[in-house]
């Protein structure tokens, strides 16, 4: 299972305090809580700055039997769908089929996070992975529970999904086939479950298959563009790939304008934005329409963006990303949508202990607005969320609806001064994977994990629901 990453050395992690045990008192947290920080935003076995993946993964495995087994299967597909992680939501259910309560639940989950056939072959992967075979055996068996959420999963695809992925790798989907055995409930079933056996699939017309037949490769891109048969990650990331093949700039703005996908992230646009200058109008235009359905937040908020020395950590080992362009993206997102605004970058110096802060009171629209983030060091160090805090308070002048803070929550503060917002409604939206965070209960709202554009969904969902009882009494 090669897509899936290597463990890496495990090593012992107990985390008292925050910022690697440099900070201030990590909160107390109940066990799901602590579970959905370290889910919605990990990257399976990828180091983070403070913790090893392995680390994390070991945390998460323990956590879950003190958890709801409906909180878990939530957030699974929470996980899956909003978040738009692949493999986490995977290694959760393996573990989820050790403990009785839990394993029920995997039948219901897996044919709603199984969004690719190469899933099944990931998801049988990882459990002989994590799963070693018992003496003598040259695998572990299968539980008839997993069997059967496999065998449903089936039903999710066409012929030219499974053709997609039908590639030669140690376990193959013919491989699971044989394994969960799926009933046809019909003839068509049937000629495909035969084709998926003999491996006689019809290949796709899928940009990889087309240009590994020789054809001219700037009539073949501009056929999948015209043709819609080219996917908004695949246009994105093959930007360059078209632009060498002398692709007509008026045919990749077309395919740009007609992009539609609820699997892509802020962070996809963010880096065909960086690598191809000549396309951000339209590359901006196809975010924001992508997300047009997102919430409006009305009122006045405040946003605070982390720019501390942890925070150009990438978000994996092999990530192409940081965790400071993630909430750079997050709060252009967020100032799109919100009515009013003012925002505010933050740092510090670790030596004196000292919190600088930076006011932008013109931001500009779009992808510009990360530069001016980002610009300016401000000591280089941690962050201190207390006295950017305290800073804002004395700063501005009037309530805020809300306060939003985009971090990795590894504080740098003193022990036990805690950070307390002043806003009516007061989120810290985390972008790490750490274990710990600052997530003080009856101080923050609400501790928001990952990097998708969903927080602004969530956001305004509760506060909806906080409103609406706020009538009612």
């Amino acid at each position: 299972m090669s897509k899936l990453n290597p463990l890496v050395k495990s090593t012992k992690f107990d985390n008292v305090t925050l910022a690697g045990g440099m900070g201030m008192k990590a909160a107390k947290q109940d066990s799901i809580s602590n579970l959905r920080r370290m889910v919605l935003a990990n990257l399976l076995w990828e180091d983070n700055f403070y913790v090893d993946g392995m680390s994390v993964a070991d945390e998460i495995a323990r956590l879950i039997p003190f958890c709801s087994p409906k909180e878990v299967a939530s957030l699974v597909v929470e996980a899956r769908t909003v978040q738009k992680l692949r493999h986490i939501p995977l290694f959760i259910c393996v573990h989820m089929l050790k403990h009785p309560a839990h394993k029920e639940y995997v039948l219901d989950i897996l044919p709603d996070i199984i969004t690719r056939a190469d899933m099944l072959t990931d998801m049988l992967a990882l459990y002989w992975k994590l799963n070693p075979a018992p003496t003598g055996k040259k695998r572990a068996p299968i539980p008839a529970t997993l069997k059967k959420a496999l065998a449903l999963c089936f039903y999710n695809f066409k012929e030219y999904h499974f053709a997609k992925y039908d590639r030669d790798g140690a376990v193959k989907i013919r491989d699971v086939m044989f394994l969960v055995h799926p009933k046809p409930r019909n003839t068509g079933d049937a000629v495909l479950f035969t084709k998926i056996a003999n491996r006689t699939l019809k290949a796709p017309d899928t940009w990889e298959v087309a240009l590994s037949t020789g054809k001219d490769k700037k009539q073949t891109w501009e056929r999948l563009i015209d043709e819609g048969k080219l996917g908004g990650l695949a246009l994105l990331r093959n930007l360059r790939n078209m632009r060498e093949a002398y692709v007509d700039k008026r045919v990749i703005k077309k395919g740009l304008e007609s992009i539609k996908s609820s699997m892509l992230l802020p962070l996809n646009f963010y880096s065909a934005f960086s690598n191809h200058p000549e396309f951000s109008r339209e590359i901006e235009e196809a975010m924001i329409s992508s997300y047009q359905d997102l919430p409006k937040l009305p009122g006045k908020t405040l946003f605070i963006v982390d720019i501390s020395g942890s925070m150009g950590m990438n978000l994996s080992g092999k990530s192409m990303y940081n965790r400071l362009q993630c909430a750079c993206i997050m709060a252009m997102l967020a100032a799109n949508q919100c009515e009013d605004y003012e925002l505010v970058a933050t740092a510090g110096s670790d030596s004196t202990r000292v919190g600088e802060h930076k006011h932008i009171p013109y931001p500009k629209k779009g992808f510009d607005i990360i530069n001016q983030i980002t610009e300016d060091r401000l000591g280089g160090g941690g962050i201190f969320t207390r006295q950017c805090i305290e800073w804002c308070r004395e700063k501005f002048y009037g309530d805020f609806d809300r306060i939003i803070v985009f971090s990795d929550s590894q504080d740098c503060d003193s022990v036990n001064k805690i950070p307390v917002p002043f806003g009516k409604y007061n989120y810290i939206c985390d972008v790490s994977a750490e274990k710990k965070g600052i997530n003080y209960k009856g101080v923050w709202t609400a501790e928001i994990s990952g990097f998708s554009e969903h927080f602004l969904t969530y956001i305004a969902a509760m506060e909806g629901l906080r409103n609406s009882f706020s009538n009612e009494e």
